[in-house]
């Protein structure tokens, strides 16, 4: 809430409307903020040594994702990522979800901070009603599933279990100290104290304790340890992962009451992620294709902004999915013939040292778009701004996978095109 006190253009006195130049100014601060949030997620995702908690930070923010342009959300994303989702990544699931719940990110995002009993004390201007978008959000993405056998009257018993789960400030008034460092406060005057049956469960009412009943008994579920099970063999294994896999997982997460390494440790260790049917299965996000070839290719990055740019025109900008559920990992969310063709003119731009990564931005002011952050397409020539990529070292870091026609294509080429060959290629595109 600090972080909102600080970049919130100050209200304008009663009965005056906004300085647009104090509101352009607001804007202009919230993009940047997000930017940098961005550049620290691609920082770590290409420079950490844990690669396995960046990637399980890229699935957990996916899974409860937040749209950083929507309001104030952009005000929080990167506190929502570095508070809520990076610590609790390779943690326990209840916690994780009791995380997300009570961040301000999340409460802005899905509209719970609105959420209000309708006859409530509390109940007046915007926070006058039942809002079920955060309460029917948590059953069909983050918990349960879309098939979990919860009905509507669920929704709506959610709903007011978690009616009164705000923010500490409503921008026009102090609700209460600020017990809790993100943010999030409960306030009792707008929540309903009846007694509830919420999946078959009676819950007495008892205001917050309420919510935290509900929360137990969703990450508790057999439906909530094979949604997520499912969502984990997709993400590492393939698109349609096997039943068998998923059931093990999610067995493993019931036993260890949602302990995330627990049941990555059986993932990890089972026969089908082993399997050479799937070895390459999964076609890369454009996020990970990004981030793993500038891994491979160990260039030094001290301007992020030329990937955040490519990010966008390769349809997948951090922080940019507008819909809760997040952005896809599979292959037909992603390989089309545009696709292919900006990922090979990324390629041949970060191989041929055509992007400016080494080069600090001149004005970090300027907007990612239009900036004609698009690499050249393969054979333009434009000015090299910096470190070309050596074929040699490039095939030795990643082992040779290449098929026997990728081989031929890559050693028929000009010795220039070879780095850019090898990053384009149908092996690299997968995992």
């Amino acid at each position: 809430m600090a972080i909102a006190q600080q970049y919130l253009p100050p209200r304008p006195p009663q009965g005056q409307k906004p300085d647009p130049e104090v509101v352009k100014a607001a804007k202009q601060r919230y993009r940047i903020l997000v930017e940098q949030s961005a550049q620290s997620r691609l920082l770590r995702a290409s420079e950490s040594p844990r690669q396995l908690q960046e990637v399980m930070v890229d699935f957990w923010f996916n899974h409860f994702n937040v749209f950083a342009n929507k309001g104030l959300t952009r005000l929080w994303v990167g506190s929502y990522e570095a508070s809520v989702i990076r610590p609790q990544s390779l943690g326990n699931f209840r916690q994780l979800l009791g995380a997300t719940a009570r961040h301000p990110a999340m409460l802005f995002y899905l509209d719970n901070w609105l959420n209000t009993a309708p006859d409530s004390p509390g109940a007046r201007g915007r926070l006058k009603g039942l809002n079920e978008n955060y309460a029917r959000e948590l059953m069909e993405l983050h918990t349960l599933g879309v098939n979990g056998g919860y009905t509507q009257q669920d929704v709506v018993t959610l709903a007011r279990i978690l009616t009164g789960w705000g923010l500490c400030q409503d921008f026009g008034r102090q609700l209460a100290a600020i017990a809790d460092p993100s943010g999030f406060c409960f306030d009792s005057r707008r929540h309903d104290f009846s007694d509830k049956v919420f999946l078959g469960q009676r819950i007495k009412g008892s205001g917050i304790a309420e919510g935290e009943q509900a929360l137990d008994i969703l990450a508790r579920s057999p439906a909530t340890a094979h949604h997520l099970s499912y969502q984990l063999a997709q993400y590492f294994v393939a698109d349609q992962p096997p039943a068998a896999l998923v059931d093990r997982l999610a067995q493993r997460f019931i036993d260890t009451h949602g302990n995330i390494q627990a049941v990555l440790n059986t993932l990890f260790h089972s026969p089908e992620f082993w399997d050479t049917k799937y070895y390459n299965a999964k076609f890369k996000t454009p996020y990970q294709y990004v981030v793993s070839a500038l891994r491979a290719t160990d260039v030094s990055v001290q301007n992020l902004r030329p990937i955040l740019g490519t990010l966008q025109q390769l349809g997948m900008p951090l922080y940019g999915c507008q819909t809760p559920d997040g952005y896809k990992n599979t292959q037909a969310a992603w390989l089309n013939p545009d696709a292919m063709t900006r990922r090979l003119s990324f390629a041949t731009a970060l191989a041929s040292g055509r992007l400016p990564l080494n080069q600090v931005p001149v004005n970090p002011d300027t907007p990612l778009l239009p900036t004609p952050t698009m690499p050249p397409a393969m054979g333009v020539p434009s000015p090299q701004s910096g470190q070309t990529i050596d074929p040699q070292q490039l095939r030795i870091t990643l082992g040779n996978p290449f098929t026997t026609q990728t081989q031929a294509a890559i050693a028929n080429s000009p010795a220039s095109l070879r780095a850019a060959l090898m990053l384009g290629s149908p092996e690299f595109m997968r995992r």
